[in-house]
C-alpha cells in the first residue's frame, strides 16, 4: 500500500482550489490554509490585508498510485490563471499568488517540467514561483469545505462553480 504524500498549492482563492480538488480520484483530504509568510498563526483579517506574505493554499493529501503530482499540477494549471502576478480575477494581492510549495526535490523537478510544458499553451508567460514549503497554517473553520456549505452564495457560483465545471469538462477521468 503506497504512503499518502503532500502538494501545496496556492492559485488564488483556496476556497476555488479545495472544491475543485475535493472531487479528485486519489486525493485523501484537502484543507485550506496559509505558507509563505513571516506572521506567526495569520488569521484571515491578516491575510487580507497583504502584508504577512502568506498565500491562500490548500495542503493536498493524495495516493500517487491512484493520482501522481505532475496530475494534480495537470489540474492546477487548467482550473486557474498562472500568467497574472497576485492576482485571480478580481481577487487581487499577493496572497492570491500562483505559487507551488514544493516538499521534495523530485515535486521541484516535476513542478519545472510542467510549467516548461505548460508555457507555449499560454497566451503569455506563467509567473508561478516554485518555492520549498515552509509552516502550513490551517485556515479558520469556516473556511474549510467551504463551497460544499455555501454553494449557493453569490461568490461560489460565480467564480468557485465555474473552475469545478472546467475540471468536469476536461478531466472527467480523474472525477471521483
Amino acid at each position: 500500500m503506497a504512503t499518502s504524500e503532500l502538494a501545496t498549492l496556492g492559485g488564488g482563492c483556496f476556497w476555488c482550489l479545495e472544491a475543485v480538488f475535493d472531487q479528485v480520484r486519489g486525493v485523501e483530504s484537502v484543507e485550506s490554509g496559509y505558507m509563505g509568510g513571516h506572521v506567526d498563526q495569520p488569521t484571515y483579517q491578516q491575510i487580507c490585508g497583504g502584508n504577512t506574505g502568506h498565500a491562500e493554499v490548500v495542503q493536498i493529501h493524495f495516493d500517487p498510485e491512484v493520482i501522481t503530482f505532475r496530475e494534480l499540477l495537470e489540474i492546477f494549471f487548467a482550473i486557474h490563471d498562472p500568467t497574472t502576478l497576485n492576482r485571480q480575477g478580481n481577487d487581487v494581492g499577493t496572497q492570491y499568488r500562483s505559487v507551488i510549495f514544493y516538499n521534495t526535490a523530485e515535486q521541484v523537478a516535476t513542478a519545472r517540467a510542467v510549467i516548461q510544458e505548460l508555457t507555449p499553451t499560454f497566451p503569455s508567460p506563467i509567473v508561478t514561483s516554485i518555492t520549498a514549503s515552509t509552516r502550513f497554517f490551517q485556515a479558520e473553520p469556516y473556511h474549510q469545505e467551504y463551497f460544499a456549505n455555501n454553494g449557493g452564495a453569490p461568490y461560489c457560483q460565480l467564480v468557485v462553480a465555474p473552475k469545478l465545471e472546467k475540471f468536469y469538462k476536461y478531466f472527467s477521468a480523474k472525477r471521483k
